[in-house]
């Protein structure tokens, strides 16, 4: 059975590793341990071989048929067309080629974080090894400023406070003791004698016994969930493979029964086989991974230019149709700015204005707060410069407070230098300075309110009054500290004697209430998730208390539940209460994940942001990650698929609008496209079932193919936001590409295209030889497609709308598209090419008519639609 390491006494802890406190290990039992724990590092996982890593481009079921029909065309002598599907896979396939990375550069990152080097007591002396050496029973010596190189048991600390941000969430440095804790079941943040890999020590001193090294230490384990969370298929990619499959059976048994009719009617088989693989090529939307490709690195860049760096392509859709944010407190929605937001002095409550560490503000409700802002900036190891923090979090709030009062901290820290000092200790929680002042010393107190009142010259009411006032601003959910000072006759004051007799009979002056504030703007960040549809909820390693204030200050609906009520309930019971939850408390990184299982279990499509090493495996583990840039550890940027430069939980709702701009752009690629597909497939196949010759030649289907899926479609990708886009619920991710009343739709503009050009095709036949009326079937069919492509920009409303002229490239591919026809129409070695003859302008006129019903039919649909609502 493990070892309860925060359970056992110093001794007991030594005694365990058998390690002698004086003299530390020795070189022999270093080597022996070395070899049986191995060295302090996180295993490297193997690399996949490249030619796996871009094999598995080609798992996609939609690029499997469009091999298929590569190989087909090539078989029966159809080189062109053959070249062009492989050279749109192949530009695919090279795009999310780079994807496979992230895994490695997950751990690689993680061993980058480990500290270089160790001070260590070995052989009776202290020196210095590298990290990767440090095995259990090793003793460290640890002072501010270090990094924690391993895991390990408190055998000394003196004013110890750590940083474990990165690892808890906590978002303020630990108090550190040496005692043995009772209780065994207790959070990482909780087990107050254990330090961990890779936080800091922000005061004092200690001495550590390691405990675990590597794979062992807490950090090993995130290393080992990040390396076990498997990676996710993006609802987009879930959408375009079932798409991809109806396509296949839809085309694939529509050009059997073309083939076998051809066949039956006596044609050559190469030639209806020929015909077949045309109409294959033109029934299968070859050009969709290129457009969703282009589309996605459009995304991608609109999202760059908004401090959104996106890692992975296909999750830029993800975003859109997120239902669910599960953000970080600390650095992600605050700001990781201690800061004094209330307080109590001369008997009157204030509140204060400004966030973080910049001295923009004031105290509001009180004047003549000399005497209390003068302890802030004279008891103090910290500072405050140019809105960067030198020392601990708390003691810079209180810098910065004084500074929003009208202090100067350098002129009064020259005009009264300290003689003494009694450090801050969690045994007696006050620190207190002595300064000069001629004939008298004055001494300046903080700490703990309850503790500078036992020690204060107050009366009974002045006590119960402050009592009131701690309490009250405790239930704010602020960390309050109080101030104090004393003054001593200088003759009686010894600067090198014991300084503990004067810790009493002090004047209280005031108490100050702190907290790492919200974001300014994150609370509108929130508000617009809402209107969107997005549920947001708060996860962090806070106490339930202050996490539940921080809460409602951000807007947050819903209640708090704290991480060991999570252990008590299954991932079932979790998904069925997370409507109802809105901040989850004191959680460990293993908390994290279940969350994220939970709601994808509920159905979720769930974004994670955080930005310290704790936040890794729920990032990997959500559908997509979302870390932050600045203050984001490494392996938390190589977690996620998408990285805030900002740092600003708004730019997660531009995000957010610009992944719904992006999946309603496929969409309407997808629309045209189909519908084009379904037109050239009815046509053919009602002719061929009216004994018809047929109504275009193969090279006429491919060049249908060719500008269709190019220009246009490609244009339709960069289509700007529809209005009100986020004032709508996010899509549902069970909703398909191909819902029936969409499928509908696209039936409807198909069977209009087939009808349109077989009727110009009969007329052509009746009045103009073969050729003339093949023309002109070719030609009215193309220009169906300029016209539908206006369609395909609205759904629902109509086209002439305020982004009817926005879309400069559209336009400019719609005139190219003409322009080509007209040459394949008129251009003599053109003609030669495509089997076609010069039209006559009326035929011209005709066929742009007979081409524009499908746009005026659709309008009259769309204006009944409107009408009815």
């Amino acid at each position: 059975m493990p070892l309860v390491w925060h359970t056992l006494t110093p001794a007991a802890a030594l005694e365990a590793q058998q390690c002698n406190p004086q003299q530390g290990l020795d070189e022999a039992t270093v080597a022996a341990r070395l070899i049986r724990y191995g060295e302090n590092r996180l295993p490297e996982a193997q690399p996949r071989p490249l030619w796996l890593k871009f094999l598995d481009q080609f798992k996609n079921f939609l690029v499997i048929v469009l091999l298929f029909a590569a190989g087909l065309a090539w078989l029966v002598g159809d080189l062109k067309d053959a070249v062009v599907i492989l050279i749109v896979v192949a530009f695919n396939a090279s795009l999310g080629f780079y994807q496979e990375f992230r895994a490695e550069q997950t751990l690689t990152a993680l061993q980058h974080m480990l500290a270089a080097h160790a001070r260590v007591r070995r052989n009776a002396q202290t020196t210095e090894v590298d990290a990767v050496k440090l095995v259990p029973g090793d003793i460290v010596l640890l002072e501010a400023g270090d990094r924690i190189p391993a895991d390990g048991r408190l055998l000394a600390a003196h004013n110890l406070e750590v940083e474990e941000a990165a690892l808890t969430g906590e978002s303020h440095p630990v108090g550190k003791s040496t005692a043995a804790l009772p209780e065994e079941e207790l959070p990482l943040g909780d087990r107050i004698n254990l330090l961990y890999m890779n936080t800091v020590v922000t005061r004092g001193r200690a001495e550590m016994l390691v405990t675990g090294t590597g794979i062992a230490t807490e950090m090993g384990k995130l290393a080992g969930m990040i390396a076990t969370t498997p990676d996710t298929t993006t609802p987009l990619q879930q959408q375009l493979d079932r798409l991809g499959k109806k396509l296949a059976a839809l085309a694939g048994t529509i050009i059997a029964l073309i083939f076998s009719l051809d066949y039956l009617r006596s044609l050559e088989w190469t030639q209806a086989a020929m015909n077949a693989v045309a109409l294959a090529v033109a029934s299968i939307p070859e050009g969709l991974p290129a457009v969703v490709t282009v589309t996605l690195a459009i995304g991608m860049w609109r999202m760059a230019k908004n401090r959104a760096i996106l890692k992975k392509l296909s999750a830029v859709e993800t975003l859109g149709s997120t239902s669910v944010i599960c953000s970080d407190k600390t650095g992600t929605l605050t700001m990781n700015q201690m800061t004094a937001r209330a307080g109590w002095f001369a008997g009157k409550r204030f509140s204060i204005t400004g966030e973080g560490y910049q001295s923009a503000g004031e105290l509001v409700g009180v004047s003549n707060t000399r005497p209390f802002l003068l302890p802030m900036v004279l008891c103090t190891e910290s500072q405050v410069r140019d809105g960067r923090l030198i020392g601990d979090p708390t003691e810079g709030a209180l810098w910065v407070l004084a500074q929003k009062g009208g202090i100067d901290p350098d002129h009064e820290q020259a005009a009264a230098p300290r003689i003494a000092e009694i450090p801050f200790d969690s045994a007696h929680k006050f620190m207190a300075t002595f300064h000069h002042a001629g004939l008298q010393v004055d001494m300046f107190i903080k700490g703990a309110p309850d503790v500078l009142l036992t020690r204060a010259n107050v009366d009974a009411a002045t006590r119960l009054q402050i009592e009131a006032e701690n309490q009250y601003l405790a239930q704010q959910a602020l960390r309050v500290l109080a101030v104090a000072r004393r003054t001593i006759p200088a003759a009686d004051f010894d600067p090198a004697g014991d300084l503990m007799p004067w810790a009493q009979g002090w004047e209280f002056i005031g108490l100050a209430g702190l907290m790492d504030p919200p974001r300014p703007e994150a609370r509108q960040a929130i508000a617009a998730c809402q209107r969107a549809g997005i549920a947001v909820k708060m996860i962090t390693g806070d106490h339930p208390l202050t996490a539940a204030a921080i809460g409602r200050e951000l807007g947050l609906t819903g209640g708090a539940v704290s991480g060991a009520e999570l252990d008590t309930l299954t991932e079932h019971e979790l998904a069925q209460r997370m409507g109802s939850l809105a901040v989850f408390a004191r959680v460990s990184p293993e908390h994290k994940v279940k969350i994220v299982q939970a709601l994808r279990a509920a159905g979720h499509v769930t974004a994670m942001t955080g930005d310290g090493v704790n936040d890794a495996p729920a990032l990997k583990a959500a559908d997509i990650g979302v870390a932050m840039g600045i203050t984001g550890t490494a392996v938390t940027k190589e977690a996620a698929t998408l990285v805030l430069t900002d740092d600003n939980f708004a730019t997660i709702v531009r995000a957010v609008k610009e992944g719904r701009v992006v999946y309603d752009n496929i969409i309407k690629f997808v629309r045209f496209q189909l519908s084009t597909n379904i037109g050239a497939i009815l046509t053919v196949l009602v002719a061929t079932l009216m004994n018809l010759p047929a109504p275009f030649t193969a090279i006429q289907l491919l060049w249908i193919n060719i500008i269709m899926d190019g220009p246009p479609a490609m244009t339709l990708g960069i289509e700007p936001a529809r209005p009100g886009i986020m004032r709508t619920p996010p899509r549902n991710q069970s909703t398909q590409i191909l819902s029936l009343p969409r499928l509908g739709r696209l039936l409807l503009y198909g069977i209009t295209m087939m009808v349109g050009t077989l009727f110009m095709f009969q007329y052509g036949l009746a009045d103009h030889d073969p050729r003339y009326a093949l023309t002109l079937a070719f030609t009215t069919f193309v220009l169906f497609q300029f016209f539908n492509a206006f369609n395909a920009r609205v759904e629902f409303g109509s086209v002439f709308n305020a982004n009817f002229f926005k879309n400069g490239k559209l336009w400019l591919a719609l005139a190219s598209v003409l322009l080509l026809q007209v040459m394949a129409v008129h251009w003599l070695p053109a003609q030669a090419i495509f089997g076609t003859t010069a039209l006559r302008l009326n035929d011209w006129v005709m066929a742009v008519l007979v081409a524009a019903s499908v746009w005026m039919l659709d309008e009259a649909r769309k204006a009944l639609f409107t009408l009815a609502r």
